[in-house]
């Protein structure tokens, strides 16, 4: 099993930018697909982003293209969210998902396909 742990959000005023982490604990990340997913009150859990075992290839929601980058250091057992120009719309809790069973042809946009969850970190932005 794999323990997930988000840190770095908070409250920032819209056209900010922050960067979230995810580490990793209890295996080693690179065995891992890693994804990013957002649940806004009352929303269902949508997705972000999504990072490949190698870290070689992503692939984002049409939502946050070109403002987000999902990134991975394997040695160091982390998963980053990189966001920037954010917008009040990006309010939600963020949490990332882990997962062995992802097959390599799937991009990874769902929830059921993910094992193992982080608590989440809250990311408030203002107009």
């Amino acid at each position: 099993q794999v323990q997930l742990v988000e840190s770095g959000g908070g409250l920032v005023q819209a056209g900010s930018s922050l960067r979230l982490s995810c580490a990793a604990s209890g295996r080693t990340v690179s065995n891992y697909r890693m994804g990013w997913f957002r649940q806004a009150p009352g929303k269902e859990r949508e997705f972000v982003a999504a990072i490949s075992r190698s870290g070689g290839s992503t692939y984002c929601a049409d939502s946050v293209k070109g403002r987000f980058t999902i990134s991975r250091d394997n040695a160091k057992n982390t998963v980053y969210l990189q966001m920037n120009s954010l917008k009040p719309e990006d309010t939600a809790g963020y949490y990332c998902a882990a997962s062995r069973s992802i097959a390599a042809q799937r991009l990874g946009v769902m929830t059921s396909e993910y094992e193992y969850w982080g608590q989440g970190t809250q990311v408030t932005v203002s107009s």
